[in-house]
């Protein structure tokens, strides 16, 4: 398994994608306070700031850092950490393997140990590929 991390170019779109709702929040804050509306209106727009601020600061860190936070936490041991997980202080999960039974490899969509064999996954039950 590998850690599933965003792509640089969607990452920085969406920073993009941040920085007009940032501009967007501005003029509607601005606007609404201009014209006397009522107080959840301005604060609205201050809302809209606040998640443009964070999710700019989200994209471009994906965008332009070697260590990119993943989408998904699926990494096997001895690969680059999540970030986030080291932020947080999170514990690194221990994968999941059959007791007694000789696994031969990893279902790829949960990780899970299966045999050989095995058609569908004992977790997830999705068809494994052969």
């Amino acid at each position: 398994m590998k850690s599933i991390k965003p792509g640089r170019g969607p990452s920085m779109m969406g920073g993009i994608g941040a920085v007009i709702a940032i501009v967007f929040g501005i003029v509607w804050t601005l606007s609404a306070a201009q014209m006397g509306a009522p107080g959840f209106f301005p604060l609205f727009g201050v809302l809209f700031i606040l998640a443009g601020v964070v999710q700019a600061a989200y994209h471009f860190k994906n965008a332009g850092s070697k260590n990119r936070f993943s989408a998904f936490d699926i990494t096997e041991e001895g690969e680059e950490p999540d970030p986030l997980n080291e932020r947080i202080g999170a514990e690194k999960e221990r994968t999941e393997t059959v007791s007694g039974a000789g696994a031969s490899g990893y279902c790829p969509y949960c990780g899970a140990a299966v045999e050989k064999d095995f058609a569908y996954c004992e977790k997830c039950g999705k068809k494994l590929p052969r």
